[in-house]
């Protein structure tokens, strides 16, 4: 089969590949061998997923490499599921057999020391060197608008199909399956531009610039949350990842009991696991299997997802994780009282600790909605710490109420600290809003750069914009659940280029404290301030551009070298040094010769910061 067959194949793949996948699985003691999965899902389908996989795993190499490798894989799998069960490569697992497929390919040096180890570590290695960080691979460039549709009219299949390969390699731990479905959006988006083309009235680029955020959204949104995901499985392990999971669908789900909860928590833990170590076969059955179970049982789960339900397969859990949380059981009582003041709560809890601890957290999780997983997570941390303490001998009577002192004093503290920064938001707009967040966090953090500073503070600045619109019972989990999201790509950036102790010990000590425990850094002590080389502060006519997202971000790139160089620097003092750097830039674009301007009296303002700072 030809790589423009294949390529055809992965646009019909997207709609049949999770129909091919048995529900059995978790009945079957051992995994499933190649000739199995291959018969299972058929040539097409095999070879489709296969050849992702194998852009996911080797980035660096050609579509045609990638295409080879799928071929070889799937000519494997056809022996096998033919009659060859007695050659010994059919009975190896099946990410044994693409590691060993890579392995073989020449050319491909960067792999020589993960080929070089066993199995488990091998595939560890692999996974290792998967890298999702912005310019690894250069980003896509944008075609003439015109030429691409010339393009799709001529070879649609071969541009699509490049495009799928580019996704799956500039996103390696992505969902095999929102791939196929970004590539289905960004072949009717060039269907719905190009076809009207020749009307004179239609605008290619307005429509390009119009539809493209539909495409590229859900792989920036899915790829984020995957590796999110992944990183606190790594990190913390299944422990908390089982814990996170209890809370959220304890939330969506408040009627269904824990039984059914539970059996739901420890399901998808199963299939994160799979995801992040790479299986992408188990991994898109496992998740197959839980929409198939959420669906056909939503009559004990929910009444909000129905239409979820009857979507088309890979639109189906989107749907699901998006709906709204299931009405409270009216019956359901506001406390949760007798997980302090039964009498035999000390003898339960050490009998059973973990499945305590669980059904603690999944009956306060469904009472309230209005909190995040995250702060839920601290709750459940508080009540573990609690019963340790109060059921020690010679415990104090009034221990348990001295928790529940302790805990409306966290939930007050987490209800103040989103209150406070949503009233800041709404004082100052985006960009100040934006500026306070970059003194904040240049002083924590002054070893990221100018432009990961900028990233990190505008993707909090877009959570204030997004969530301090919404009602006070939502307002938390849409703050908390999305920092969440920017301290975990704070945290995987510190993995791989360490920041400093203070962030290390946020990233490290606990999941759930981490948000408070960034929140409490202050200046990096050990931080040791720029020096004032001339090349610090510049100062050019560029300054006078009328653009005020170009010279916002010149503005800021200079605060965040100002607090480098002064991290001590007073609001007082940045006051001044402001309003004497925006009276330089007021008189020198006044001037005939801007530059000329700035660069006598960009020296002076240097000078007399000095003076400013020092007193």
């Amino acid at each position: 089969m030809n790589w423009r067959t294949i390529i055809y194949v992965i646009l019909l793949v997207s709609l049949t590949v999770v129909k091919a996948l048995p529900r059995s699985y978790r009945d079957i003691e051992e995994k499933t061998s190649i000739g199995q999965r291959f018969s299972q899902l058929q040539e097409k389908n095999f070879k489709a997923i296969a050849m992702i996989m194998f852009a996911q795993h080797v980035q660096g190499g050609t579509f045609g490499k990638a295409v080879k490798m799928a071929e070889d894989v799937t000519d494997l799998a056809k022996k096998c599921a033919a009659a060859a069960r007695g050659n010994p490569d059919c009975l190896k697992p099946l990410d044994r057999i693409f590691l060993d497929t890579i392995c073989q390919e020449e050319n491909l040096p960067r792999f020589t020391d993960c080929c070089a180890k066993k199995d488990p570590e091998r595939n560890y290695c692999f996974l290792s060197l998967k890298n999702s960080s912005r310019g690894f691979i250069s980003p896509f460039e944008r075609p003439n608008a015109e030429a691409a549709c010339k393009n799709h009219s001529q070879h649609q299949h071969s541009l699509t199909g490049y495009f799928i390969y580019e996704v799956s390699r500039r996103h390696p731990f992505l969902y095999a399956p929102t791939i196929l479905s970004v590539a289905t959006r960004y072949d009717e988006m060039m269907k719905n531009c190009c076809g009207r083309a020749e009307d004179p009235t239609h605008n290619l680029e307005e429509c390009f610039r119009r539809q493209a955020p539909k495409v590229v959204k859900p792989v920036k949104e899915d790829s984020l949350r995957q590796e999110h995901t992944c990183g606190i499985l790594k990190k913390f392990g299944e422990r908390t990842i089982k814990a996170l999971k209890l809370a959220q669908i304890s939330q969506k789900f408040p009627k269904a009991d824990f039984v059914t909860v539970n059996k739901l928590v420890m399901d998808i833990a199963n299939m994160h696991k799979d995801c992040c170590r790479g299986e992408m076969l188990d991994c898109m059955h496992d998740r197959e299997e839980i929409l198939h179970y959420v669906c056909t049982n939503q009559d004990i789960l929910s009444s909000k997802i129905k239409k979820c339900c009857e979507k088309p397969l890979l639109q189906r859990s989107e749907c699901i994780v998006n709906a709204e949380n299931d009405d409270k059981p009216a019956d359901l009582s506001p406390h949760v009282r007798e997980f302090i003041e039964d009498k035999g709560i000390c003898e339960r809890f050490a009998q059973e600790e973990d499945t305590h601890l669980a059904r603690f957290l999944y009956e306060y999780s469904r009472r309230h909605p209005e909190f995040s997983a995250q702060m839920l997570l601290r709750i459940g941390k508080g009540y573990e710490d609690l019963l340790k303490e109060c059921c020690k001998t010679g415990a104090p009577d009034d221990c348990f109420s001295r928790g529940e002192e302790e805990l409306k004093k966290h939930i007050y503290e987490t209800e103040s600290v989103m209150k406070t920064s949503c009233d800041i938001y709404k004082e100052k707009g985006d960009y100040y809003f934006q500026n306070e967040l970059l003194m904040s966090f240049t002083k924590k953090m002054p070893q990221l750069t100018s432009a990961e500073l900028i990233k990190f503070t505008k993707q909090m600045t877009a959570i204030g914009s997004k969530c301090c619109q919404l009602s006070q019972d939502k307002l938390l989990p849409c703050a908390e659940e999305n920092l969440d999201l920017v301290l975990g790509e704070i945290c995987r950036r510190h993995l791989t280029d360490p920041i400093n102790p203070g962030v290390c010990h946020c990233c490290s000590s606990s999941y759930a404290l981490r948000r408070p425990c960034m929140g409490k850094l202050e200046i990096d002590e050990n931080y040791v301030p720029l020096s004032l080389t001339p090349g610090l502060f510049t100062f050019h006519e560029d300054l006078c551009t009328t653009e005020d997202k170009k010279l916002q971000h010149k503005k800021q790139e200079m605060l965040i070298n100002l607090i480098k160089y002064k991290p001590q620097i007073t609001q007082e003092q940045l006051t001044s040094v402001t309003a004497a750097f925006t009276a330089m830039r007021e008189q020198c674009c006044k001037e005939e010769n801007r530059e000329a301007c700035f660069v006598k009296e960009g020296p002076e303002l240097i000078k007399r910061s000095e003076k400013m700072l020092s007193a």
